[in-house]
């Protein structure tokens, strides 16, 4: 049943503080369809260093008439995330503006398009997709539909903002836990080669940089291999059984 703008509204702001950013992007999308009457199938698109993708979708349909406008290289989504506009095709059976994909959407049974561009606070360039099936009960997308799907599009763009700025913040803190492990067994593989060796700290990590320069690997899985060596080598010699010589007592 649909929720209606408000209440999709008021659903936005409560999915981003516990979700994953791809599990709000897939919310916005089923969300869109619940508040804009004739909104069959909707996607959202966004722009990566001026290359569109659609990271969401309610509908196969929708991601593949995204997707044929990608390869065309144009196309109502791909034109209002890049002017942050909202386009429209009232009928794709009559359209002049994007004939080519006018013409598969249309033979798809798609009868009316409508794209918001997201607003940009974040620099984050995208667009929130919807096709219209032509039912009877819809048979457009209407004006008054489209302006709900713009002020869903307004809501949506704070959450969507909201949930990348968070996977970003979990994404650093991951790269530095990463980082400092890395740090951590680089340290321990130079102890075992000043002590192998009899080098300096600045000699044995030389060795471990050329070891890994030379096999083309990250210094990190030269140094695990290394601190690997060694506790194998130990956990070896702890489990081999006592030579008679070990096992007998200094008065025997």
């Amino acid at each position: 049943m649909p929720l209606g703008l408000e209440a999709a509204v008021v659903e936005l702001g409560r999915i981003v503080a516990d979700q994953p950013l791809t599990a709000v992007l897939r919310r916005v999308a089923d969300l869109a369809v619940q508040a804009v009457p004739g909104a069959d199938d909707v996607s959202v698109t966004l722009l990566r260093g001026g290359k569109p993708s659609t990271v969401a979708f309610h509908g196969d349909l929708a991601a593949d008439l995204d997707e044929r406008q990608y390869s065309l290289g144009y196309g109502p989504c791909v034109a209002a995330a890049q002017a942050g506009a909202t386009l429209r095709i009232d009928d794709t059976a009559r359209d002049d503006a994007f004939p080519d994909f006018s013409a598969t959407a249309a033979r798809r049974g798609v009868r009316s398009v409508v794209s918001v561009g997201l607003p940009d606070p974040d620099r984050r360039q995208g667009s929130i997709n919807a096709y219209c099936f032509g039912r009877p009960e819809h048979p457009s997308i209407t004006v008054e539909a489209q302006l709900a799907l713009e002020q869903f599009a307004a809501f949506a763009s704070v959450a969507l903002g909201n949930a990348a700025a968070l996977a970003e913040v979990g994404e650093r803190a991951d790269n530095l836990q990463i980082a400092l492990q890395s740090r951590a067994v680089i340290e321990q593989a130079k102890g075992v080669l000043m002590g192998r060796h009899g080098v300096d700290a600045d000699e044995a990590f030389t060795m471990l940089a050329t070891q890994s320069q030379h096999g083309n690997r990250k210094l990190r899985v030269v140094a695990e291999e290394v601190v690997a060596e060694v506790v194998r080598t130990a956990a070896a010699a702890a489990s081999a059984p006592l030579s008679p010589s070990r096992g007998r007592s200094p008065s025997s």
